[in-house]
Order: C-alpha cells, then sequence, then structure tokens
C-alpha cells in the first residue's frame, strides 16, 4: 500500500512548500517518491554531480508506518560543518530545524534512519565549486516497529485507530538518545483481545533491547497498562496479534533524558531540549517539581521562544508549554503559553507542579529556560510594636534552629511545639523605619541558611509591617539566584496561606500593645480629672 488519500495531499502540500526557495538550474531531481519501497540518487549518479544543483525528495508511505533509510554510496565535497555541498535528512517535512535528523557531507556515509511517522525529506544541495560522485540510496516502509532514539516519541499499533490486523507482530526499541537516562512509557489508549495470562492479542516490555532483558509487564483487554519507567536507556516493546479476533489496538507515549526530569531540591533550573538550540519536534515532555509539604513552588521564566498562536484561533495550538497544579494533568491549569512572551511568575498553590512541553511535527524555536525556588510556608503578623514569625518544622526538617534568623544571627528562631518562632520587639534584630508610599514601615530581613559546606546558600525575605494598620508581608529578595530575579515579589499575603496550621491564638494573646496604650490612656484621663478636681476644691 501507497500514498493515499489525504495523506498524499498533505505530502504534496509539505513537498510544494520544500521546493519553494529551490534553486531553478534546469536539473530535473527530487520529487515525491510514495512506493512501499524504492531508491533515488544524486543527478548524474554515479557520474559527478551538477553544481548548484538543490534536491528535495519526500518519502512518503502509509499512515502508520515508518519510513527506513540507508546509504550504499556516498561521496560529496568535504568541509567541516558541512558549509559547501551537504545532505540532509528531515524527520518529516523540510527546512524545519525541529525537524532535521542530521546534515552529512565528505565520504562517511549517514547512518540509517528510522522516521518517526509517515513522512522523511532528504535534500540535496550542491555549490559552485568542486563536484564529486553523489550519493545512492534506498527506503523501504515498515509496517510497524522500527528503532526510535528521540528524546520522545508516539507508538501506535498498525491501522490504530482502526482495528490491527490478524498474525501481527511488531518490535519498537527505544534507546539511544543522547540523554542516556530511564524511559517513560504512557499509554493514551488502550484495547486488544483478552484472555487468562494474555496469551492471545498482548502487549509485552522489557528493561533492555532484547527479550533477555527483565519483564516490564505484558498487558491485554481494555485497561491501560499503568506508566513504566525503565532502569536502563533501552525499552523494547513487543506487540503480538493471532489469527482472529482483534481490537482498536494502543497508542503510548515515551520519553526519555533531558526530557523527563523529577526535582525535589528547594530550587533549581532546567530548560527545553537543545536549548539555546531549536527543540525538536514531535515532543511531550515532563518536568515534575516535588517538594516537601507546605511548601508552594515560584516559577520564574528566564526565556521562552516557542512557535506562536494560531491565526484561525489566536490559541496554543501548536507548540505550547503547560503548567499543572498537584503534579499531575488532572490537577488545575496554572497557565498555556506560546510564542515569544516575557511571563510574569508563577506560584503553585500545593507542594507540587508539573510543566509539560508539547511539540507538533512542524516548526521549531528556540524553547525555554527556566529558574524555581520552593517558597518557604510561614506566617508573619505584627501588632505596633512587634513581629510574630512562624514557620513549620516539618518544611524546614534539616536545618537547626540558629540557621533561621532575624536581621543578625542573635535574633535565631525558637523551636516551641512545631514551628520555629521568632517573637521579637522592633527596636531589635536590625529593623529599622522607612517610609513607603507615603506610609511608615518598619521592615527587617529574614535568612534561612541552606548552606553545606563551602556552598552557600542564604535565602533572604524581607519582612515589612505598618504598624498603625497591623499589616505584616514577606517578600523573597534572593532565592535561586538573585542576579535572574530583577525584582522581588510579594510571596505571602498574611493569614492567606491555604492548609497552613498557624496558631493565631497565641499571636493574638501576646498583642498587648493596643491594651497597654489604652490602659496608658485611661490613666492620664483619669489623673487629669483628678488635678482639675484638685484646683476647683482649692
Amino acid at each position: 500500500m501507497g500514498c493515499t488519500g489525504l495523506g498524499c495531499l498533505a505530502a504534496l502540500a509539505l513537498l510544494c512548500r520544500a521546493l519553494g526557495d529551490a534553486p531553478s538550474r534546469g536539473i530535473k531531481c527530487g520529487g515525491v517518491l510514495s512506493a512501499p519501497s524504492g531508491n533515488f540518487s544524486s543527478p548524474n549518479f554515479p557520474g559527478l554531480y551538477p553544481y548548484e544543483t538543490e534536491c528535495t525528495w519526500l518519502i512518503v508511505v502509509a499512515e502508520g508506518s515508518s519510513v527506513l533509510l540507508s546509504f550504499s554510496h556516498f561521496e560529496l565535497e568535504y568541509h567541516n560543518t558541512c558549509a559547501y555541498d551537504y545532505l540532509q535528512v528531515y524527520n518529516g517535512a523540510a527546512r524545519d530545524r525541529g525537524n532535521l535528523l542530521g546534515t552529512f557531507c565528505g565520504h562517511s556515509p549517514p547512518p540509517p534512519f528510522s522516521s518517526a511517522w509517515h513522512v522523511m525529506a532528504v535534500v540535496f544541495r550542491s555549490d559552485r565549486h568542486v563536484a564529486k560522485h553523489g550519493f545512492a540510496a534506498a527506503y523501504r516502509k515498515d509496517a510497524c516497529g522500527g528503532q526510535l532514539t528521540g528524546l520522545s516519541g508516539e507508538i501506535t499499533s498498525p491501522r490504530y485507530p482502526e482495528s490491527y490486523p490478524n498474525d501481527a507482530e511488531c518490535r519498537w526499541s527505544i534507546g539511544g538518545a543522547s540523554g542516556g537516562g530511564p524511559l517513560t512509557l504512557v499509554f493514551a489508549d488502550f484495547q486488544m483481545e483478552g484472555g487468562q495470562g494474555c496469551g492471545f492479542d498482548y502487549v509485552a516490555l522489557f528493561d533492555g533491547p532484547t527479550v533477555t532483558a527483565p519483564s516490564l509487564g505484558r498487558y491485554c483487554g481494555s485497561a491501560r497498562p499503568p506508566r513504566t519507567v525503565s532502569s536502563t536507556p533501552h525499552l523494547l516493546i513487543i506487540f503480538k496479534s493471532d489469527f482472529n479476533i482483534g481490537g482498536r489496538g494502543f497508542k503510548a507515549h515515551f520519553y526519555s533524558g533531558e526530557c523527563q526530569e523529577v526535582f525535589t531540591t528547594i530550587k533549581g533550573n532546567f530548560s527545553s531540549p537543545q536549548y539555546p538550540n531549536f527543540y525538536p519536534n514531535n515532543l511531550k515532555c515532563q518536568w515534575s517539581i516535588q517538594l516537601p509539604p507546605g511548601y508552594r513552588v515560584k516559577v520564574f521564566f528566564l526565556d521562552m521562544e516557542l512557535e506562536g498562536r494560531s491565526s484561525l484561533t489566536g490559541a496554543c495550538d501548536y507548540d505550547h508549554l503547560s503548567a499543572f497544579d498537584g503534579g499531575t494533568e488532572s490537577g488545575s491549569l496554572l497557565g498555556r503559553w506560546c510564542g515569544r512572551e516575557s511571563l510574569a511568575p508563577i506560584t503553585s498553590r500545593s507542594n507540587r507542579l508539573l510543566l509539560l512541553l508539547h511539540t507538533d511535527r512542524n516548526t521549531a524555536k528556540r524553547g525555554f529556560s527556566i529558574s524555581y525556588v520552593g517558597v518557604v510556608p510561614m506566617n508573619v503578623s505584627c501588632t505596633r510594636t512587634d513581629f510574630h514569625i512562624q514557620i513549620p518544622v516539618q518544611s524546614l526538617a534539616q536545618l537547626e534552629r540558629n540557621r533561621i534568623y532575624l536581621g543578625t544571627p542573635s535574633c535565631a528562631a525558637q523551636v516551641v511545639g512545631r514551628n520555629f518562632k521568632i517573637h521579637t520587639r522592633f527596636d531589635t534584630c536590625g529593623t529599622e523605619s522607612q517610609r513607603r508610599n507615603n506610609t511608615s514601615v518598619i521592615v527587617s530581613t529574614l535568612y534561612i541558611d541552606f548552606s553545606v559546606g563551602d556552598k552557600e546558600d542564604i535565602h533572604q525575605y524581607e519582612v515589612q509591617c505598618e504598624p498603625k494598620r497591623k499589616e505584616a508581608s514577606v517578600t523573597l529578595i534572593a532565592g535561586p539566584d538573585p542576579s535572574r530575579l530583577s525584582q522581588a515579589e510579594n510571596l505571602v499575603d498574611v493569614q492567606k496561606w491555604e492548609g497552613e496550621v498557624i496558631d493565631a491564638r497565641e499571636i493574638k494573646s501576646q498583642d498587648t500593645s493596643d491594651i497597654v496604650f489604652i490602659s496608658i490612656c485611661i490613666l492620664a484621663g483619669l489623673l487629669m480629672v483628678i488635678a482639675v478636681v484638685g484646683l476647683v476644691l482649692l
């Protein structure tokens, strides 16, 4: 079966775009190759190829299949960056850097390639100097299975979502990506013939490149297999069907290396694959930030350039970055972004946050760079004369109390019950009076010292009180990297933390400044009355 229907129309559209900028020299080369297998070569092969020539071959096979490409001869003009004559192989449409699998020249032939979908493009270009004998290549349709080496990709059973054929056996060997880390496989859809022991139709997973590796499971029926993570940089997937009874089959995503990371440290940073170079196409990458209970996650967008919004809908329908509260895609959506934007920081409502990057088959950009910091859960309140600060011990369980102090190390926290507490008057602990926005405020700095050995790591929060209104706030002024945080941002509104354990009664009972003030006023009034009465009697 070759290229038919809408698949061929789409392929022709891609070819027209690919050939739009090609030089016109009267040389006939390139075209759409839609047969299940075939051969092609540079112009005049095995003779010398002509000067100033550009050819584009678009290989299109049946949807659900992949393209296997190999070279039997290769000889092009050599340059260390292939700036003169070269051959490029694309995983999909040509001229999209996100799809580029490699650029080649010289005498060393390119390695065999397997496309991630049913389209592959090959571009050959020569300049006006030095000609060689060129290349000869062969391709064929791989009905199912293959060697997959990308950072992420999608796998489907033959003919999905239509019923898969009988007596089929497919093998996908995933591995060899530059990241070299474990692989994660997630099934988005699954429907196959069931049966005890999965002896008829099944999908089998192995923790390595061959069936001799440890088994990670064997699945059938209509229940989606669980999320699977390998312990090696290789994963083998085998799909097998018997002679009768089928089903819709399956659809699964895999991702690896820099495309899949879990962060548990209080601060960190990460970026899209290959940043600041163009990210690959066909990605579904995720970064999970998981902090201790009580923390919030604050994310700073240092740089972002993705494919822009759809001109039809105005939405981020193509490449986009999404953030979910709670650590899963079923959590609340905190934002979905694309294009080139300067984004304000976001803060989670829980101690877990998931960032997911999705890229399609066309158009790639520079990507993104992100920094995050865990916002320490705390309650800050004030009276007209005092600061009251409470931090749950479980949030900073690894720290001694003297690593948490206000203003100077002599004003260290005390451990009271399940909280670190600091209670201090305004005339101590490095506090100072300032005037901001025509309002008198009391300001100090709270230090939380996470330093280990010679590596200094001190988070600083500005603590502020407006005595007349008895309103306090706390602001992160130094956290993940002070040079990257251009301005401090308010992180905590007093007594608005959801789920915080705050001993408000104790703080309230300690707020005696108003009582003392009123008592003094009453006493002064009484003395004035007594003085007046005394004068009258005299």
